[in-house]
């Protein structure tokens, strides 16, 4: 087992595009705008915000919904590659992701195993859809995080292990400040850059190979 552990955002990471944002400009009412925004400035909590975008969505929707995401979302160039990487170099490789089962799981089939995957839940029982939060903060997380990553780092991960954070948004920035090393990309990139946290950018999964393979040398 290595001594280096992956936590890999999936929305805008693994896939080309934010799944949710892609959904919500595709289905739902001009109201999910405002919500996004408040997200992104941090007004607002991910888990709040995302849950009321989802309620914008009627659950007869379901099929239509998914049916878009699994035709257009799009996997970055590399990322099998990269998988395959870790699974030579025993690097165990965890994907933490605020996306929703509904489209994480089928997207990453033959790709990653399920139990690697850690992400919140659509429930479309009721009128509207209702996010479930199984991964929500523990007690060392007051940020109503919806899926944690902070405490799934805490969680997965052992303190002598050197940990690495690959992700691009607002939502992998308390996970990048427990990182040892921050591959990012957009929005990520640039609180990298403002928090001086030790980072590299990246635009392909191709890149984050060669990254990863320097920071393995460098050690050496």
């Amino acid at each position: 087992m290595s001594d280096r552990v992956i936590i890999c955002d999936f929305d805008g990471t693994i896939t080309e595009t934010d799944n949710i944002i892609a959904i919500m400009k595709r289905f739902a009412p001009p109201e999910w705008d405002a919500l996004k925004n408040d997200v992104l400035s941090q007004r607002i909590s991910i888990q709040e915000g995302v849950g009321k975008m989802f309620q914008l969505l009627p659950s007869s929707s379901k099929d239509e919904i998914v049916n878009y995401i699994l035709n257009h979302a799009q996997i970055r160039s590399g990322f099998k590659e990269f998988v395959q990487y870790t699974k030579k170099n025993n690097i165990p490789l965890f994907i933490v992701s605020g996306g929703i089962d509904f489209f994480v799981y089928p997207l990453l089939q033959g790709l990653i195993e399920e139990e690697q995957i850690y992400c919140n839940r659509a429930n479309f029982s009721n009128e509207n859809i209702q996010i479930e939060w199984p991964f929500s903060c523990d007690d060392s997380c007051s940020n109503d995080c919806g899926c944690c990553k902070p405490s799934l780092i805490r969680k997965l991960t052992k303190c002598t292990q050197e940990k690495i954070v690959i992700g691009d948004s607002i939502t992998d920035l308390q996970a990048a400040k427990l990182a040892d090393y921050v591959i990012a990309r957009d929005l990520l990139l640039e609180k990298c850059q403002d928090l001086h946290l030790p980072h590299q950018p990246f635009t392909t999964f191709y890149d984050v190979i060669n990254i990863l393979e320097k920071l393995e040398e460098v050690k050496a």
